[in-house]
């Protein structure tokens, strides 16, 4: 199917801010950079007002689980909605329903009669937003920018996740929650996503990715997922990254605020410099592969930066001064997001864009299936052994899990020049 010309903006973009060029693009990166900042605010109050309530690292964990766990039951499903309906309209929906799930967090908190049931709920709503969101979001870019593109409009899609997510929001929101109080952090988070909205309901509406089907929303990811299993290298990585994620995510999203708050400074600023270093490391990896590319066999680069990544987060569990942790974060989440650009990269050049959406619900669903039982685990494991020793065992254990990987010829084969869908025309 045809889509139209993006709309080119008259100016000159060396690099990676090429993608500026198209109007489009320019719209979505900025109603992501709005979100984005707003989410790295959030990282900061939920972690600060769930210890408030309850100082256990169990507590964070179960309100990780209920906002992972909605999302996976819905994934599927979004990546099918991704597929049928304009993604531009998808996107308006996913951030309406997170803007609004927040919003009800920040005045419950204001009130000062928030309990971690209601926390429960509402991050739950927040989770079906963002499931609704993801496959919309990554389906999106190929069809706003051209194929040749796509490295660039990836690499600053990551280039802005860790300067709004890991530094300038959680700096922010450090700053909000230590001045001022973890409601009024919300509030900002919430008005954030509404101003996204805005970006987003500015983008050109684009033809449908395929023509109305009489499939059912069953059959539609029946075949999504049959297209997945079709590649090997494509459900090696998802069954890989599964099991990588369950000894990852939990250490790293619950541990990481414990230690930093119970073992180096009780202040909400600090943890905040920390996800901001992280945000630095980010930022400058993400340029680093924006101006170069990718390599011919970019499957084995990518496990290879994520094994680095879990080795770092291992560090973290020596760290007992700000410049410490904050060096282990500056790694840690700079060699992550280095190989989600491969990732997103990848995905965008080898599956059809009527199928973009759908295999994109698969990959987090597959991936993050086991991230709900990371949260819960992290808790218990923590209490038992000690946070430090568990982010130890997390990163070495993942680390040597992503190494074993590289030896699979489907993650040894070089990467294809051709893209499996045209560039607009």
């Amino acid at each position: 199917m045809t889509i139209p010309t993006p709309r080119r903006l008259r100016l000159p973009q060396p690099g990676m801010l090429r993608a500026f060029a198209h109007r489009d693009f320019l719209l979505y990166w900025i109603g992501l950079t709005v979100s984005l900042a707003g989410d790295g605010i959030y990282s900061v109050a939920i972690a600060w007002e769930v210890y408030h309530l309850s100082n256990r690292p169990s507590a964070l964990a179960y309100v990780g689980a209920a906002w992972t766990l909605p999302q996976l039951a819905s994934l599927l499903f979004a990546g099918a909605v991704s597929d049928r309906f304009d993604r531009r309209h998808v996107l308006i929906v996913a951030n309406t329903m997170s803007g609004l799930a927040i919003g009800a967090i920040a005045l419950l908190t204001l009130a000062g009669s928030i309990r971690l049931w209601e926390l429960w709920v509402l991050v739950a709503v927040h989770g079906v937003g963002v499931a609704l969101f993801i496959p919309a979001a990554g389906a999106l870019v190929p069809q706003i920018v051209p194929a040749e593109m796509l490295v660039e409009a990836n690499a600053l899609r990551q280039f802005v996740r860790p300067l709004t997510l890991r530094l300038l929001g959680p700096a922010l929101g450090g700053v909000l929650v230590a001045l001022l109080g973890s409601g009024e952090a919300f509030l900002v988070d919430a008005l954030s996503f509404f101003v996204a909205l805005g970006a987003i309901a500015l983008i050109r509406a684009r033809p449908r990715q395929r023509e109305p089907s009489e499939a059912s929303v069953a059959e539609e990811v029946l075949e999504g997922i049959r297209f997945v299993g079709s590649q090997s290298w494509l459900w090696i990585s998802l069954a890989a990254t599964a099991a990588w994620l369950l000894v990852y995510v939990g250490p790293l999203e619950v541990l990481l605020p414990f230690l930093v708050r119970n073992k180096i400074s009780p202040d909400a600023r600090n943890l905040g410099f920390v996800f901001a270093a992280g945000g630095i490391g980010a930022m400058l990896f993400a340029y680093a592969v924006g101006q170069k590319g990718l390599p011919r066999r970019a499957l084995v680069f990518m496990y290879a930066v994520w094994a680095a990544s879990m080795f770092a987060l291992a560090t973290l569990a020596f760290a007992t001064a700000l410049w410490e942790a904050m060096l282990s974060s500056f790694f840690i989440f700079g060699l992550l997001s280095t190989g989600e650009i491969v990732w997103q990269t990848m995905l965008q050049r080898r599956v059809p864009n009527e199928l973009l959406g759908r295999v994109a619900s698969v990959d987090w669903f597959v991936s993050a299936a086991l991230v709900p039982v990371s949260f819960v685990l992290t808790g218990p494991i923590a209490g038992a052994l000690g946070a430090s020793r568990t982010v130890l065992g997390a990163g070495v254990i993942g680390g040597l899990l992503l190494i074993a990987l590289i030896g699979l010829r489907p993650i040894r084969a070089p990467e294809r020049a051709e893209s499996a869908q045209p560039a607009p025309a």
